[in-house]
């Protein structure tokens, strides 16, 4: 299909709107004409440093609007950009450069040094280190060549899996699939789409940054964002900026409604939210949903994106259900031999789409086992009602194996989060000499509520004596968190991987 990319789109508008504001960044505004002529002197920049269409520039450094544009400016030479999480040590930063083999690496200041250090390593990966900070001086360069002719089937940026395990993989998205997902958005809602409006909350690293920035302004859409997000800024643009969308992780709203002076704010504006990544409190939801807002579940990951979020008819009478898919993306469930589902059946999530990652980067094995039969096979656990909504039940993974009984993670989480007092929770397995592994609940929320005894004596209320957890930690603190906002699990194993050694065992 010639022609259906994100560069052609942004061409689009810059042409036939090009005073709106497609970019707001901390107040600093870029309209759609002075967008796409920047992004052109950076694409120029980038082919005068000996960049050629499908080769790699990788990027590390925080969010900044000179961080979007030279993501934006990447794709319009052809080139893929490949943000790299700006947490990296230089020991991770040289296995994604072995990984990327990037042709530039770009560098905001603060990481200038670690990415020095990555390369002074030496390996297959490497590059010329150009300052991230050179792109905001390219603004107000001559006219540029045109744009790179992109085809549908070009890669278009590369985004790392979490790191949460193993090792790294780049998950890959087209010029199409990237646009075929801004599409299928903005047809079924159209708040997400021409003259809509987002506030951003992602890092460029992880695909709720950079595949929603290609995504919003392949539509026509404004983009408001911030380098760091603020529960008081963030509420403050909803409503002063009347933002029509709002895509983030569960702990982002948390944070809103906590706020005092959410009680007081117009939020009519905001058409469509998607929440994803945690359990939704019931009780976030009516607060939201008393200002006319409805939290919609969704279901996604890395090589999917956001997938689809509830419809009208279940988003509020049955919360804890994502979509049935959309326009162009489909759900299934498969059974342990491979086998369709049925309805009701739990089993693995699969996921079919025009809008699904290419596969990953420079690693054909793991594409082919991953992506099989047109579907994608998440690892994760689900279910589908008669009317195709899907419920995520839990990360394969992540089910507990007690002697020879499965134990779902978020079924005793979900009972665990139901007492007065919790936060947060997260249940892990846990060593045990007689049954293999035994579940271990650490809690996050009002120590001066809680006790390990009375949240084992609240689950014994609940659930079968096999899935009690045999120890609870209590945490202080919040737990720890991934750059997408979700629950690092991995930092919480590795803290508690000797869990037995020094806590109690409660049963």
């Amino acid at each position: 299909m010639i022609g259906f990319t994100v560069s052609r789109a942004l061409k689009w508008w810059a042409w036939d709107k090009p005073d709106r504001i497609a970019l707001d960044y901390e107040g600093e505004a870029v309209g759609y004409a002075d967008l796409y002529a920047w992004a052109l002197r950076v694409a120029d920049w980038l082919r005068r440093k000996g960049v050629r269409p499908g080769d790699r520039v990788m990027m590390v450094g925080e969010n900044s609007l000179d961080y979007a544009m030279l993501i934006i400016g990447t794709a319009l030479a052809g080139a893929i950009a490949a943000p790299v999480t700006f947490r990296s040590s230089a020991r991770e930063l040289r296995r994604a450069l072995d990984l990327l083999t990037p042709c530039l690496l770009m560098t905001d200041a603060a990481r200038a040094q670690t990415a020095r250090a990555a390369l002074s390593e030496g390996g297959n990966g490497g590059g010329p280190v150009e300052p991230m900070e050179i792109v905001r001086a390219l603004r107000d360069d001559p006219a540029p060549p045109p744009a790179y002719e992109a085809r549908p089937e070009d890669p278009l940026f590369i985004i790392g899996t979490s790191g949460s395990t193993g090792a790294p993989k780049g998950v890959v998205y087209t010029q199409g699939s990237t646009m075929a997902y801004a599409a299928e958005f903005a047809i079924m809602e159209p708040a997400t789409g021409n003259s809509g409006s987002l506030l951003a909350a992602g890092p460029y690293s992880s695909s709720s940054g950079t595949l929603l920035l290609f995504q919003f302004l392949s539509v026509g859409a404004t983009i408001f964002a911030e380098n760091r997000f603020t529960p008081e800024r963030a509420l403050a643009l909803l409503s002063g900026k009347r933002i029509t969308t709002f895509l983030a992780s569960t702990i982002f709203f948390e944070r809103l409604a906590a706020l005092p002076e959410f009680a007081d704010a117009d939020l009519s504006s905001l058409k469509f939210a998607q929440v994803g990544g945690a359990r939704v409190n019931p009780a976030l939801i009516a607060r939201f949903q008393a200002k006319g807002v409805t939290l919609r579940q969704a279901y996604g990951c890395t090589e999917a994106g956001g997938a689809w979020a509830a419809r009208d008819e279940t988003a509020l009478a049955e919360p804890e259900k994502c979509g049935p898919g959309g326009l162009f993306s489909d759900y299934a469930i498969a059974r342990p031999d491979g086998s369709l589902a049925a309805p009701g059946e739990p089993g693995e999530i699969l996921v079919r789409s025009a809008a699904l990652a290419a596969g990953y980067w420079n690693d054909p094995e793991q594409t082919a086992t991953t992506f099989r039969d047109g579907w994608l096979r998440t690892g994760d656990r689900g279910v589908l009602d008669a009317r195709g909504n899907l419920t995520f039940i839990d990360r394969i993974k992540d089910i507990i194996i007690s002697g020879g009984l499965n134990i779902s993670a978020m079924e005793v989480e979900n009972t665990i989060a139901q007492m007065d007092g919790v936060a947060e929770v997260v249940v892990l397995a846990a060593p045990d000499a007689e049954f293999g592994e035994t579940p271990l609940a650490v809690v996050h929320g009002d120590l001066g509520r809680l006790d390990p005894r009375a949240i084992l004596a609240h689950c014994r209320r609940e659930l079968a004596a096999y899935k009690l957890p045999r120890y609870v930690a209590l945490e202080g603190g919040p737990l720890p968190r991934l750059p997408s906002g979700k629950i690092s699990r991995a930092a919480l194993r590795e803290k508690y991987r000797d869990a037995p050694a020094f806590l109690e065992r409660l049963r």
